[in-house]
């Protein structure tokens, strides 16, 4: 009783504030409203009561409801995979994998340079160089479900946001091969051996077999849903398959010295991109779904809320780390994301504004996060202070900065508020 309980409240607080905020006119993004939300009915708000279903009150309580949270995400992921449509790709296609790559390794490199500095004045004890490394890693990822949130809510449309998309969904495959080129040059750095499988060779089969897996699932979804003649049944196939597709993407299968595993988020984001490419009822099944996830979405963001550490401010070593990590994460969004797209030859409001729209980070720098933990407990303890505190700056802000980049680009439509009110949540 105490699972549903928590989960209703988490979802009533998220959408009530969404309210608080339109009666005081602030137009933050819903999801600014739903994580705010999280933050007060989790260990540092309404938790600290201490009455079980009321609030979390630890985040043990928040991490026995996660399964919700890998569900959104696989819908999120399912969602961003149906952009990737082949009569848009031949237009963006090209310039969505360049802007992709050369953001995220910007960003990774000005992290690591920056972080570096500050090595050199804090000393080995405080801030290892395995640090440096792993936190230049995580600063690749960029959190796919708060953009989509976001482009979702406004409607946003236009070369911005049809760019903008592809680059996010492949920010996830551009990161972990980062991340694991990183993570097997600071176990060597500790006195172990380089290792080209954990390097090379696991990330290339990793991100391979996802895209294979989620391809034929995608085939064969699009095929069974042939069979039904009802679009209810054919949301409910739908459902099913994202559920199996997330199911299957635990799997770890051996070969010699290497491992064969999957990404959720690449492998749902492939079922999404072949199914939308090859069914006639896709336009109006992932309609149906946008709908029917709006609020597993919601909850969602508020569980993320929930768990934003903020005991991390009490230290302010952890604090001065993640500024210097804010900072540089950011300019090396942004002017990765600007160099690229000119060289690209987009226009200039894309230039201008693509890198502000890729600023926000979540659950992908989490997963790293939790992965780097295998470097040890002094090691893992500084990643993860530093990642949470960087992870509760960016979800508070960076929802809001997506939304006014889009705005000045001009592809977000205010419209008046008695309709706005009215489709808040149809996303």
């Amino acid at each position: 009783m105490d699972v549903f309980l928590s989960i209703s409240i988490a979802l009533f607080a998220g959408l009530m504030f969404t309210r608080v905020f339109k009666t005081m006119g602030v137009n933050f993004p819903d999801v600014t409203a739903f994580l705010i939300a999280g933050l007060l009915i989790g260990p540092y708000g309404l938790g600290r009561v201490g009455i079980e279903g009321l609030g979390f009150v630890s985040y043990d309580a928040v991490q026995s409801v996660s399964n919700i949270n890998t569900a959104a995400l696989g819908f999120i992921a399912f969602a961003i995979g149906s952009e990737f449509r082949l009569s848009a790709l031949k237009q963006t296609g090209k310039a969505a994998t360049v802007i992709g790559i050369v953001q995220a390794v910007f960003a990774s490199a000005l992290v690591i340079l920056a972080l570096g500095g500050l090595h050199i004045v804090l000393g080995d004890e405080i801030l290892p160089m395995e640090v440096v490394l792993m936190l230049g890693a995580i600063a690749s990822a960029t959190a796919p479900a708060a953009t989509l949130m976001v482009v979702r809510q406004y409607k946003a449309d236009g070369p911005l946001t049809r760019l903008l998309l592809p680059i996010v969904a492949l920010d996830d495959a551009v990161g972990l091969v980062i991340f694991s080129v990183c993570f097997g040059i600071a176990q060597a750095m500790k006195g172990g051996n380089m290792d080209m499988i954990s390097i090379v060779v696991n990330p290339i089969l990793e991100i391979v077999f996802s895209l294979l897996l989620g391809a034929v699932l995608g085939y064969v979804m699009a095929q069974l849903e042939k069979l039904f003649f009802s679009n209810t049944n054919r949301l409910s196939m739908t459902i099913t398959f994202v559920f199996l597709t997330i199911a299957l993407s635990y799997l770890k299968i051996p070969v010699g010295k290497a491992t064969i595993s999957f990404s959720s988020l690449l492998v749902c984001m492939m079922l999404g991109t072949v199914f939308c490419n090859i069914s006639e009822f896709s336009a109006d099944i992932m309609n149906r779904a946008e709908k029917w996830t709006a609020p597993l979405n919601a909850t969602f963001f508020v569980l993320s809320g929930a768990e934003l550490e903020l005991g991390v401010f009490a230290q302010y070593q952890y604090v001065l780390v993640g500024i210097v990590y804010i900072l540089a994460r950011s300019l090396g969004k942004y002017y990765g994301a600007r160099t690229s797209s000119t060289a690209m030859g987009c226009d200039e409001k894309t230039r201008k504004y693509l890198g502000l729209t890729l600023l926000p980070q979540a659950g992908v720098a989490l997963g790293m996060c939790n992965q780097a933990m295998a470097l040890g407990q002094a090691e893992g303890s500084v990643i993860r202070n530093v990642t949470l505190f960087s992870v509760l700056i960016y979800e508070l802000t960076g929802p809001l900065i997506t939304k006014n980049a889009l705005e000045k680009a001009g592809e977000i439509s205010v419209k008046p508020a008695h309709k706005q009110s009215r489709n808040r949540f149809m996303v």
